[in-house]
């Protein structure tokens, strides 16, 4: 071939290639070619969906996962976050039980509707929403108002869109039990730096819990140390609770396992407080009392940890209401094979309720201080903020934690837009006006 008839075939080939570009520009310009650029995610409702009021109702999921959409006056809240701005096309994987039913899905004030038709499963598209900024999309799915007698059984939400480069964050997996910890929700820490050089006696610290910042599920951990932790919960819209553990040294699961020689003793514990094993997260001894703690309301949290220079450490915790000026004793726990003082203070926020993961709930934490064995009281006034693999890993961006005027803060669920970095110092204003002033000999010990 000759070179003027290469020449003509390249520009042949150019002139080609810039038509098949307008080609492509004017398809898309029209929405006929969408699939081109499209990407595609798959939200698996098991780790993703709560029910929007939770409460009696029965179980959320069949055994393979499936949310059972039945029930006129119940509605269930898909989450998902995108990273951008955008349009999304959504859809659901449904079947239907026993004939036919429906579904109405909404997006804010945009409202869908969709019939299902028996088994099995296909995907049944619902239509398109516009996201304004980056944070959570909530989608709510209830059952429609039809005549058919079927059930409606969803297995995932379906999400996609033609926005460059957009990131979608959910519960991809279950992997490691990941739905059942995801919608718990992520967990978050805040390590106190302590004095250097220092034996540590005791750690004190207050907690208050914004007014509508409790829901049930709640953990709000004051005393955290190498060995145990002691805070305040919610246990139920009728029960709350002060819980002080302790692990034994022999590492399990199965308290029945610790050999008697590793067994965290009780040795005392106050007035209404229950003592017990515990298990499931580590194992060792349990105290908590039932205690009507408020919201809004400051209280105060004094853990004591001493070495009996015989191979055992002795951990008490006191408990009161700071107003008050009050303390109560909640236990006092033997840990043998163990020879140290306070180490690791710290304080975190958990929900340990899957059914109240999508309520938000945060608390303050001030005041803190240690004491060491010499008497000195040392200010906390600096903490190092952490969270857990659910945050790390990116099941859950709803976390929060920093410092604000004289407290350090902590925050996780209610799929708030935007996250607080983990692993950070933060430091909060000095609280030396308020050193603990604590007459250790009428502390009550039994």
């Amino acid at each position: 071939m000759s070179g003027v008839s290469i020449r003509r075939a390249n520009q042949s080939i150019q002139m080609n290639l810039t038509v098949l570009r307008l080609v492509v520009v004017l398809l898309l310009s029209i929405g006929a070619v969408p699939a081109l650029l499209a990407e595609d995610w798959s939200v698996p409702l098991a780790g993703n969906c709560f029910r929007s009021q939770p409460g009696p109702g029965g179980r959320l999921f069949d055994a393979n996962g499936d949310l059972r959409c039945s029930g006129s006056d119940q509605v269930f809240s898909v989450y998902f976050r995108v990273d951008r701005p955008g349009k999304l096309k959504l859809a659901i994987r449904a079947r239907s039980l026993d004939g036919d039913s429906q579904v109405q899905a909404s997006v804010g004030d945009q409202e869908f509707v969709v019939d299902l038709k028996g088994a099995p499963a296909v995907d049944y598209p619902l239509g398109e929403v516009s996201v304004s900024q980056p944070g959570y999309v909530r989608i709510d799915l209830r059952d429609g108002d039809r005549s058919g007698s079927g059930v409606a059984m969803i297995s995932e939400l379906l999400v996609s869109a033609s926005v460059p480069d957009m990131k979608v964050d959910f519960v991809r997996n279950n992997d490691g039990n990941m739905f059942y910890w995801g919608r718990r929700g992520p967990s978050v820490h805040l390590r106190y730096q302590l004095p250097p050089g220092k034996q540590l006696t005791y750690a004190y610290n207050e907690i208050t819990v914004p007014v509508g910042q409790d829901p049930i599920g709640s953990y709000f951990m004051s005393n955290g140390f190498s060995e145990g932790y002691f805070g305040f919960q919610v246990n139920s819209d009728r029960e709350r609770r002060v819980l002080f553990s302790v692990w034994s040294p022999f590492k399990t699961d199965n308290p029945a396992e610790i050999p008697d020689a590793d067994r965290i003793e009780t040795v005392a514990k106050g007035e209404g407080v229950s003592a017990q094993d515990f298990g499931n997260e580590g194992s060792g001894g349990q105290s908590f009392l039932r205690y009507p703690w408020k919201a809004g309301e400051t209280y105060r949290f004094l853990t004591e940890v001493k070495p009996d220079g015989k191979g055992n450490t002795f951990y008490t915790s006191w408990f009161g209401d700071k107003k008050k000026d009050e303390w109560r004793l909640i236990a006092t726990f033997r840990r043998p094979k163990t020879d140290k003082h306070l180490t690791g203070f710290h304080s975190f926020l958990e929900n340990f309720s899957p059914a109240y993961g999508h309520i938000g709930r945060s608390a303050h934490y001030g005041n803190q201080w240690v004491r060491d064995t010499e008497g000195e009281w040392h200010e906390s006034s600096k903490a190092y903020f952490t969270a857990d693999n659910t945050a790390r890993r990116g099941h859950r961006l709803d976390y929060g934690g920093g410092s604000e005027g004289d407290h350090f803060f902590l925050r996780n669920c209610g799929f708030f837009a935007q996250p607080v970095s983990f692993d950070q110092n933060f430091e909060r204003q000095s609280t030396a006006a308020q050193k603990p002033e604590i007459d250790f000999d009428t502390l009550p010990r039994k």
